[in-house]
């Protein structure tokens, strides 16, 4: 159950001495650090309450109450949230069927309960904005690895931890067009192999997202991110940011299967 894919970037040298090999061997070596970062245990089902900020260009903010749950269905990653407030967003409820399967596209539901009506997110629009929030719908899954091609760029260092700084680039057009990304580069911590920062290119409009996890804690063995900043700019300008903060979280909650459906949606968390 990953709530979020990322990128990040910056021209940087080719390669850390640790890896002063020839570049097929660079991009199988971050082939390999990318899908640890996939495989990375997030537990097998979870409960967290979360707070969405929206910042605007003025500093103007919006807080957004929300409760998620999360559970593993073999390979496969169900998740679902409840916007609890504010009043303009209470009941607005957002599924997602994440699957192991590389060639099976994920699916995507998102209730808006002023329409009573459940609306599939077609993969044409998934590089659309979350809930007006910087994040997009194909942000909110983990992303198909075999669409990518991978480079490590060189190592630094990110809050005192060592990191593989990666460039992934789309293998096509139509990854563009899905994902809503030119390039991106990604901070790998490479003690837990957890996205700590990351920088998105935009396919139009010149703006760039920048993506960092300033709040990490180890609960219950897992590596839990608690705050997460998303802010977007065009140039030297800030055009808007969001903050989601993990307020509370539970792992290995008793969740039942028929939580993670179109009719749970419509009846609130």
């Amino acid at each position: 159950m990953k709530l979020l894919s990322i990128a990040l970037a910056g021209l940087l040298a080719l390669a850390a001495s640790a890896y002063a090999a020839d570049a097929p061997s660079l991009e199988a070596q971050a082939r390999e650090i990318m899908q640890k970062v996939h495989d990375r245990d997030d537990g097998k089902t979870a409960v967290m309450e979360q707070e969405m900020i929206l910042i605007d260009k003025k500093g103007g903010q919006r807080v957004r109450r929300i409760k998620s749950y999360g559970k593993d269905f073999g390979k496969d990653s169900y998740s679902i949230m409840f916007f609890l407030e504010p009043a303009d967003v209470r009941d607005t409820s957002f599924l997602t069927y994440d699957y192991d399967q590389e060639d099976k596209d994920d699916d995507q539901w998102l209730y808006l309960p002023a329409l009573k009506k459940v609306k599939r997110i077609a993969s044409k629009d998934k590089d659309g904005s979350f809930m007006g929030s910087d994040f997009t719908y194909g942000d909110m899954t983990k992303r198909e690895l075999s669409k990518f091609t991978y480079k490590i760029l060189q190592e630094d260092t990110v809050n005192g931890q060592k990191c593989w700084v990666i460039e992934a680039t789309p293998i096509n057009d139509d990854v563009v067009d899905e994902y809503g990304y030119t390039k991106s580069i990604v901070w790998v911590r490479q003690d837990n192999f957890v996205v700590i920062r990351a920088k998105f290119w935009e396919k139009s409009g010149g703006k760039v997202k920048y993506m960092d996890m300033p709040k990490l804690e180890l609960i219950k063995g897992i590596w839990t991110p608690m705050e997460i900043t998303m802010t977007t700019k065009k140039g030297n300008n800030t055009e808007h940011a969001t903050v989601l903060k993990t307020l509370s979280v539970t792992y290995d909650v008793d969740l039942p299967d028929s939580d993670f459906s179109t009719t749970r949606m419509e009846k609130g968390h």
